[in-house]
């Protein structure tokens, strides 16, 4: 039996094709081992920045690949077709992080009613989130669209509200205006959510192309929306925080030089755009520094105990979910030409942020 994966050069995300891996039978899986059928995923362009941080954040060694290839990892859903584990059955339907590719084989452990975690050894090095899967077979918010936009938006706003929270437990760095470059991707749509419904003190700017004006402002969770050539005329006299989802050196040199020491905070979060310069110079102001999810949430795993991050994650979420429907127009594609169109239209920046794409390598 083999699998259909999806791989691209690690060094040139442009060169990417499909091969064909090796499975195990299904009827000699070793004990405890689990065979998925990967049915669908979404993508955005966070998976790219995953691709680009593949090698300092370990994203590669998830899905074992060729000498220089990787396989980009994506949330999405699977069917479990064979199972060597007494409590999972055939049928059963997971949540979580898979390869784009036709199949994976999972070692079940910690196994529970709500889900169960890939023990394999090459995953390990990893944050734990990213090996976990929720078995969502009986639960309706998985079903149908609203299963797409748990694919598309619930990984991505648990980073927004990982971000919002350490915003606010810093007191926002002495800020009262964040703002959020490529503010009309994912990401920074749902930390402006958070921000406008529950910080009314701080001051949400948007920054963004010309051509994404329009649909920034159908958000409305945006106090104001500058392109990315007037950042200067932001008044410079007050402090403010800098979230960064584009990564872009220019834009971040500017906005540093123009704030100077009224740049309390400079994270970065996100690769949109890519346009980083191997040696950046000294800036002005706080200096910039990568935003790591899984450090935040480890720690207040700690402080708020068990369930607590979900508890909070799950009504932050419940307020999100709903307002999604007007706003994002979900893309089904399926097929191999489908999967290589939407990567590399991803890649090169040709999606519309008004829509969201779920993939499935299965005609």
């Amino acid at each position: 039996m083999k699998s259909t994966d999806f791989i691209v050069a690690r060094h040139n995300l442009q060169d990417c094709k499909f091969i064909e891996a090796r499975l195990p039978d299904a009827n000699a899986l070793a004990d405890e081992t689990l065979l998925i059928k990967v049915d669908r995923f979404a993508f955005t362009a966070n998976n790219i920045t995953y691709a680009a941080l593949g090698d300092q954040l370990k994203y590669w060694q998830l899905f074992p690949a060729p000498e220089n290839f990787g396989i980009i990892p994506v949330w999405g859903f699977g069917e479990v077709i064979a199972s060597r584990h007494p409590s999972i059955e055939t049928g059963e339907r997971l949540f979580g992080y898979f390869p784009m590719a036709t199949h994976l084989v999972i070692e079940a452990a910690d196994v529970s009613k709500r889900g169960l975690r890939d023990a394999a050894a090459h995953r390990q090095g990893v944050a734990p989130v990213y090996n976990a899967y929720a078995r969502v077979g009986g639960d309706p918010a998985y079903v149908g669209r609203g299963g797409d936009y748990q694919a598309l938006l619930r990984p991505l706003f648990m980073l927004s509200f990982l971000v919002d929270d350490f915003l606010a437990e810093n007191d926002f760095f002495g800020a009262a205006r964040v703002l959020l470059s490529s503010a009309s991707s994912k990401t920074a749509f749902g930390l402006a959510h958070l921000l406008h419904t529950q910080r009314p003190s701080i001051r949400v700017t948007g920054l963004t192309s010309a051509a994404n004006v329009e649909f920034v402002r159908s958000l409305g969770c945006y106090d104001e929306i500058v392109t990315y050539d007037r950042v200067t005329s932001l008044p410079p006299d007050s402090p403010v925080a800098f979230v960064d989802m584009a990564g872009n050196s220019e834009l971040r040199a500017n906005l540093h030089r123009h704030f100077g020491e009224q740049m309390r905070y400079s994270g970065q979060i996100g690769l949109t755009h890519r346009s980083l310069l191997t040696n950046e110079p000294e800036l002005p102001g706080a200096r910039p520094t990568w935003f790591f999810a899984p450090d935040q949430m480890r720690k207040r795993a700690k402080e708020w105990g068990p369930g607590g991050i979900e508890q909070r994650f799950g009504a932050a979420w419940s307020d999100f979910a709903p307002t999604l429907a007007g706003r994002l127009a979900v893309v089904e594609g399926r097929g191999l030409a489908a999967v290589k169109s939407v990567y590399l239209d991803t890649h090169n920046g040709h999606i519309r942020p008004d829509q969201g794409h779920i993939l499935s390598l299965w005609d």
